[in-house]
């Protein structure tokens, strides 16, 4: 929670950030904020805290406790695993074992049901097998859990849980050292030697968010900018790094860059800064916070000069911690068309907020989706058996999508493929086999309005299936769980393009998910429906 404090410190201008020079390049300005900026910027935290940004105090501690126990069970599962490979308790307990935190949490931007990314570090003797093993086992046996879902084989293996109420998303990595003591921190770069690219990858979300928060001059500016771009992106329906769009890292980095190049500015002027110069950047040049390191490991680091596939990022913005990334790999040309569109529409809004004529509520107006395209695909990935096994179908689903789209892409008739961020749950039950069978299918599909619940998590809505039945019932009845995407199509039928043929582009995408080496055609199924605006 905020308070006048925190309003202080943003308003007094240059405090902290003195004559160092922050980022590649030097600063555009470092002007102290205006009256009018200030009176701009408590107005945009004003409408933040309407917008129901921030959590409760009550909340946030829950976080804290939850954390605290996830450390005792980091602790219990290392010392577990010790004592199977003929360790001594006393050694055992010395191994230690800590979690870090990443992402929203960490940057202190996360607000009211918004997961926690959560790092568990272990020692070298700890493998992978045993987080998915022993981990797991303790997680189930908690009374605080609600949820739990184990993916292994995902790109970076992962454990999806909810522990009273609060939703974590749970990585592992293995350093090649003895002891993981409480006081760690992850800064140096030896501790990345000898360690598997999937380790690698796992640090990378904590290195990357610390190494954020020491290159921007003001975080509280920072923090409260960001609030508000992810705030804005996730209305507008371009916040999903899964489905092409930026992700929590990328604005994250894109909103630190403009604060390096105003140091001395409030968050409502580096929001209006934001649209000013982003709409405006030249494409493919990166994004950079700092310059790129070298290190000591034999990994690939972004280098579009040496590798061809870096160089075809359409907007490239590059990790700051060693070994440097491109977070946005994921763009395609349609999603960068959109997002462009939204960066244009964006300033505009601001720059009438500055004047007078729009609040910042007109910031924060919701997309347009369902209203903006004529033909829609709607893709339905479906699961007969536990909300488990399909969490992972769906995922799987979910991960192949911008496929699709590139596949769509390509197609003469197609100008823009443009899929949408969130996914529609569903849980049916149903009374005969027949029936599912139907259901799964895609033959028989409910309206996902007529039976879903809306929630809200992080400033968008979010549908859920009313139930979570898993499987079949005492009474065998059965249960089929949907997870639905959509994909909006603006087309092109000229007099060369008649007839607009997507399949070749579907069937390719059916192959490919359907390769997934857990696919089970007995209980997984995926089909595509064409769906008029």
């Amino acid at each position: 929670m905020f308070s006048c404090w925190t309003f202080w410190l943003e308003n007094v201008g240059d405090m902290s950030t003195g004559s160092k020079q922050y980022g590649v390049t030097p600063p555009i300005s470092t002007a102290l904020a205006t009256p009018a900026e200030r009176t701009l910027n408590e107005q945009l935290i004003a409408e933040l805290k309407a917008q129901g940004s921030f959590e409760s105090e009550e909340e946030t501690k829950k976080r804290v406790q939850v954390l605290a126990l996830l450390q005792e069970l980091t602790q219990e599962f290392v010392r577990i695993v010790s004592l199977r490979k003929n360790m001594s308790e006393g050694m055992a307990r010395d191994a230690g074992g800590k979690i870090f935190t990443y992402g929203s949490y960490r940057l202190g931007v996360y607000g009211p049901g918004s997961d926690i990314d959560t790092l568990v570090v272990v020692p070298k003797h700890v493998s992978r097998d045993d987080f998915f093993k022993v981990f797991d086992e303790l997680l189930r046996k908690r009374p605080e859990l609600e949820e739990i879902a184990s993916v292994p084989d995902a790109f970076v293996p992962i454990i999806k849980l909810k522990l009273s109420g609060i939703s974590i998303d749970l990585i592992c990595a293995r350093l090649d050292i003895p002891q993981v003591p409480l006081n760690l921190t992850l800064e140096d770069k030896s501790l990345l030697k000898n360690i598997d690219e999937k380790d690698l990858r796992a640090l990378n979300g904590t290195r990357v968010t610390d190494e954020i928060l020491r290159l921007v001059p003001q975080p509280v500016v920072f923090k409260h900018a960001l609030r508000a771009i992810k705030l804005w992106a996730q209305r507008r329906a371009i916040y999903a790094n899964v489905f092409g769009f930026p992700g929590g890292v990328a604005w994250a980095m894109l909103v630190a860059r403009i604060c390096q190049l105003y140091p001395n500015a409030v968050s409502a002027t580096i929001v209006g800064k934001f649209f000013n110069i982003l709409t405006k950047w030249n494409w493919p040049q990166p994004v950079l916070l700092k310059p790129i390191e070298d290190g000591p490991l034999q990994v690939r680091v972004w280098n579009p000069r040496v590798y061809p596939q870096d160089k075809g990022h359409r907007m490239p913005i590059i990790t700051p911690a060693y070994p440097s990334m491109c977070a946005t790999h994921n763009i395609t040309a349609s999603t960068q068309k959109i997002i462009m569109q939204e960066l244009t529409r964006g300033g505009l809004t601001v720059d009438e907020i500055v004047v007078g004529k729009k609040k910042w509520k007109d910031f924060f107006t919701r997309h347009t989706f369902f209203h903006q395209y004529k033909y829609y695909l709607s893709i339905v990935a479906a699961t007969k058996g536990t909300d488990e096994d399909h969490l992972k179908w769906s995922g799987l689903v979910e991960s192949k999508l911008r496929l699709l789209v590139q596949k769509l892409e390509v197609l003469d008739t197609i100008e823009i493929a443009h899929p949408y961020t969130k996914t529609f749950e569903k849980s049916h039950v149903c009374s005969t086999h027949e029936e599912a069978i139907r259901i799964a299918d895609g033959e028989i599909i409910p309206p996902v309005a007529a039976t879903a619940t809306t929630t809200v998590a992080d400033g968008e809505a979010k549908t859920e299936g009313e139930g979570k039945p898993d499987g079949e019932d005492a009474t065998n009845k059965t249960t089929v769980h949907t997870t639905t995407l959509y994909i909006g199509l603006e087309i092109k039928l000229d007099g060369a393009n008649k007839r607009l043929d997507i399949q070749w582009p579907c069937q390719e995408f059916f192959e490919t998910c359907k390769n997934w080496t857990l696919y089970n055609e007995e209980i997984n199924s995926i089909f595509i429906k064409n769906v008029k605006g």
